[in-house]
């Protein structure tokens, strides 16, 4: 990799990472304004741009398939929160705190319970600034 590739891939890496602290806020603003389903979206967004971030930055096989397809697919950020996790530790937390709320705040969750894994989330946005 050239030094200008690198850049570029830092880049990219720091643009997701900004864009994870921007979904986050917002999942906190809609929470405050008690709309459960877009706090929900918003927190699950932050966590697919922290996976995505994470596995551009260690190079991993899923961003690289995904690289490849020109997207990602679900399957592929679940592989690779798994293979992140087996060397961070961390990663398969904040992943399932945002996956149970994507899938199930409409019907089962109240807002505290939200809040609760909005909290993990953050926690998780914060560990990978640290990365």
């Amino acid at each position: 990799m050239t030094p200008f590739q690198g850049k570029i891939l830092r880049g990219a890496i720091n643009l997701r990472i900004e864009l994870a602290k921007k979904y986050i806020a917002e999942a906190e603003d809609y929470l405050k304004k008690g709309d459960a389903v877009q706090a929900s979206e918003k927190a699950y967004k932050t966590a697919e741009e922290i996976v995505k971030a994470l596995a551009e930055k260690f190079n991993i096989p899923e961003y690289q398939q995904a690289s490849k397809e020109g997207r990602w697919y679900t399957y592929w950020l679940a592989s690779a929160v798994n293979r992140l996790t087996k060397d961070l530790g961390w990663v398969l937390n904040g992943w399932n705190s945002a996956y149970i709320l994507h899938v199930w705040t409409e019907s089962f969750l109240t807002l505290i319970e939200i809040f609760l894994y909005l909290f993990i989330i953050n926690q998780f946005c914060g560990e990978t600034t640290e990365t």
